[in-house]
């Protein structure tokens, strides 16, 4: 299951379309089925037996039994009833278990010490009274109080009228319209409770979990030629762009640096800091994936697996550092040697340390600022990084925004980016995302946060929502989660996981076009005017 992809586009689809896509292997369509049918199939096994915890988990395993046989339902518009006779035939199983259960115990129970007894009757009269509580006391007092007193003294009008200084009228006129409202606060009663038992954000979520390991139901040739969805859906490509989108500006900074260097060794260099950084990448996202499959397979383990996959994202940290570090250091140094070596390739005006062509930046100032300044050449060693409102470079501040190799802005996007609102392979700031995402509110592959989405690791201090693993102190919502609630209803309420599948895609569309547009566009412009003309 992947954590940013959003059922919202589902919302008007027919059930033989999301039956359709299921059985394409989009467990996102399935999510959208089973919170269309979750309120009915619980209501259903609530009214045959009676107990809410086992009639959502009798629900829970009808869903997944119909995610498991998909492809034999031969009509896709008979699914409400299909998904009924699956959840009837688990009551039926039910009842059976509950009935062999009940002889087998019959005689167990006449052997109970003796004073278990007192202790379960101390339980079931706690709860008797507490239920008799919550239904009085939606009841005025004025009627409340003549109800308690007459059924204590023995139904008697007379000793109750005393007791309140009251005539024996009053009292048996506060008596009848107590009687009625009380049988309207417990009408009241029942319905908001059942109410507040429907099914929500939980139970959709603990489905998606429990099938996230089980395969996609094989589609039959003649399903998938009624078009099934397609494997390659907009949601799962937003989310990858977003979530790599560090990795995939890298990607164009090779080609930028490229047409900015001038020899071998400048070359070389280049293609060793990239093949770093992807071979980085690489190593982390694997290791989490064997983690996940690991403690998923291994549950006794899930912790230690946890931890190692926590120690990855902080190693991929650690790594991204070192390496841009390395990088912003070692290119001004191979630039001076690769002069002294080979100054015929830098005779050009454009290679001149200090040239114009070099540097893109704005006339117009603003607070004795430029309004913008974009480096397109390697720095060379004396050079200041690129500082303006709008900023872009190796090394890039911004008043504004900045992009770059190091990008430091309240807007940032790059390989590590800071700001406010802070996107890149490495990102930290207030609202951030990426490959690791580290501040109050994170996105990414990893999310280091206040409120942590991780697509893979989510480690929280309020809450942690993820695919994978998450941690967190209050609520953690995950296959692998570690929290003060995990995975029902009041942890999906603090994680607010209704507000993150409204909005989140479009949050990934913007990620996706901030970070790798500029991206696309600053290496275009480096090869226009940095490239050797000869090479042009």
């Amino acid at each position: 299951m992947n954590l940013f992809k959003k059922r919202v586009h589902y919302k008007e689809s027919a059930d033989a379309n999301l039956v359709l896509a299921s059985i394409g292997g989009d467990r996102d369509a399935f999510g959208e089925i089973v919170g269309r049918y979750q309120s009915l199939l619980c209501s259903l096994a609530y009214s045959s037996v009676g107990d809410l915890k086992h009639s959502e988990d009798i629900a829970q395993e009808a869903f997944v039994e119909a995610w498991r046989k998909l492809e034999t339902l031969s009509d896709p518009e008979k699914l409400k009833a299909w998904l009924c006779g699956i959840l009837r035939f688990k009551i039926s199983r039910y009842r059976r278990k509950e009935t062999r259960h009940a002889a087998n115990d019959a005689s167990a129970l006449d052997e109970q010490v003796a004073d278990q007894a007192p202790i379960d009757d101390a339980v079931i009269q706690e709860q008797e009274q507490a239920l008799l509580w919550k239904t009085l006391e939606q009841l005025p007092e004025t009627y409340r109080e003549p109800l308690i007193l007459f059924y204590r003294e023995q139904r008697s009008v007379e000793n109750v009228a005393q007791e309140l200084d009251l005539t024996e009228d009053t009292v048996k006129q506060r008596l009848s319209r107590g009687r009625k409202a009380l049988q309207t606060a417990m009408v009241t009663f029942v319905e908001d409770n059942l109410s507040k038992s429907k099914p929500g954000a939980s139970f959709t979520m603990a489905v998606l979990l429990a099938i996230s390991t089980i395969s996609a139901p094989k589609a039959k040739a003649s399903v998938l030629g009624m078009g099934a969805g397609s494997a390659f859906k907009w949601a799962g490509l937003l989310t990858v762009l977003a979530s790599f989108s560090g990795v995939i500006a890298a990607f164009f900074s090779v080609k930028a640096s490229l047409a900015q260097s001038r020899t071998y060794s400048e070359k070389r260099h280049t293609v060793k800091i990239v093949g770093l950084f992807f071979g980085v990448a690489i190593i982390y996202t694997a290791g989490l994936f064997v983690f996940k499959y690991l403690a998923i397979n291994s549950p006794q383990y899930a912790l230690t697996y946890t931890l190692l996959a926590q120690g990855l994202v902080f190693g991929f940290c650690a790594a991204y550092l070192v390496l841009l570090t390395y990088m912003l250091r070692a290119q001004p140094r191979i630039r001076a040697q690769a002069r002294l070596d080979n100054p015929a390739a830098f005779i050009n005006e454009y290679d001149k340390a200090g040239s114009k062509r070099r540097n893109v930046i704005s006339r117009i100032t603003l607070m004795g600022v430029p309004l913008y300044h974009f480096k397109l050449g390697i720095t060379e060693h004396g050079e200041k990084p690129a500082f303006g409102w709008l900023a872009g470079g190796d090394r890039a501040y911004g008043l504004l925004f900045a992009w770059g190799g190091l990008a430091v802005a309240p807007v940032s996007v790059g390989i590590v980016s800071v700001g406010v609102v802070s996107i890149g392979a490495l990102s930290v700031g207030l609202l951030v995302t990426g490959t690791v995402a580290i501040g109050a509110l994170g996105f990414g592959v990893s999310a280091i946060a206040y409120k942590a989405y991780g697509s893979m690791t989510a480690l929280g201090w309020e809450s942690a929502f993820s695919g994978g693993f998450a941690a967190a102190f209050e609520a953690a919502l995950a296959p692998i989660a570690f929290a003060g609630v995990t995975n029902n209803e009041q942890a999906a309420q603090i994680v607010n996981l209704s507000a993150l599948n409204q909005s989140y895609l479009w949050v990934l569309g913007i990620i996706s076009v901030a970070v790798i547009v500029p991206a696309v566009l600053h290496a275009k412009k480096v090869q226009q005017r940095m490239q050797p003309q000869a090479e042009k």
